[in-house]
């Protein structure tokens, strides 16, 4: 198996640096350009290292929609994950959760009322009011 990495943006971005990594055909994940600048700031202040470790989002079950979303960093890739590149601040998806998270939107939204990473996920098809759970 090769080791690609999908890149997002138009700069040509090494190999990941974990064995197994695939490349991602057709819809993968995107990240905005502001989900981005936080990611990355809360990977400075966690010291958490861009070259080796990202961000990984995945989905459990649980919630009131019956599927949770999954944010937190990892300090590497796995061996099976999808590595995506933006911008040098890496994503890593496992591959139960990439069946539900193809095609989704990460965005980062500060209002009066909330902040913090919203998910546009075409293929929910329910979501609770808190914009935490799903159903697939």
């Amino acid at each position: 198996m090769s080791t690609t990495t999908e890149n997002t943006s138009p700069q040509p971005s090494p190999p990941a640096a974990a064995p197994g990594n695939t490349s991602v055909g057709g819809k993968g994940i995107q990240v905005t350009p502001k989900a981005i600048a936080r990611i990355r700031s809360a990977m400075s202040k966690e010291k958490i290292s861009p070259e080796q470790g990202g961000l990984r989002l995945g989905v459990q079950g649980g919630g009131c929609s019956g599927l949770t979303y999954s944010v937190r960093f990892d300090g590497q890739a796995r061996e099976r994950d999808r590595v995506y590149d933006f911008d040098g601040v890496r994503v890593f998806v496992d591959p139960k959760s990439f069946i539900y998270l193809h095609g989704m939107v990460l965005d980062y939204e500060e209002s009066l009322m909330q902040q913090g990473f919203v998910f546009r996920n075409p293929n929910a098809t329910k979501s609770c009011g808190c914009g935490t759970s799903f159903s697939g």
